[in-house]
């Protein structure tokens, strides 16, 4: 039988994997904040992205923190405010935070955030926050949030 450990693993492995077979772009970066780790998305869409974190959690003793969500991007803010390309998102997917002390969660988040990606260059930056209902081990409220950077390919 598969341990906690490597099970976790695999699936951390399966869900950093899912955007690297879409098409388009993929950028690579770091998140800080609750989750601390990797950061990967690409666009599946002009206005839709998927997006994968995997690090982990400074909080309540967590030591694995995984999220995929999919995103729909809006470009509603005035352009000629910016040099780059501003856009806020909003979408839904899913985290997992595995413990070795305490039970595991896994709930829905809803993730919203800001995204500027610099004018003639290959990163961005963004901040989210994402509340979370999590579903398993028990049904509770929790938020997430951080702020990074990521470089295109």
């Amino acid at each position: 039988m598969l341990s906690r450990r490597t099970l976790t693993f695999a699936i951390a492995l399966v869900v950093l994997a899912v955007p690297l077979t879409c098409a388009g772009n993929l950028g690579l970066g770091i998140v800080a904040g609750e989750p601390t780790g990797l950061c990967l998305k690409t666009w599946v869409g002009e206005n839709a992205a998927l997006d994968a974190v995997a690090g982990w959690s400074v909080g309540e003793g967590g030591w694995l923190y995984l999220h995929a969500d999919y995103l729909r991007h809006r470009y509603d803010l005035d352009p000629d405010e910016f040099d780059g390309r501003v856009s806020y998102y909003f979408g839904i997917g899913f985290r997992l935070l595995a413990h070795d002390d305490r039970d595991s969660r896994f709930g829905i988040r809803v993730p919203v955030g800001l995204d500027y990606i610099f004018k003639d260059s290959r990163f961005d930056v963004f901040v989210e926050v994402a509340p979370t209902l999590d579903l398993v081990s028990e049904t509770e409220l929790d938020w997430s949030g951080g702020i990074g950077v990521r470089f295109w390919f």
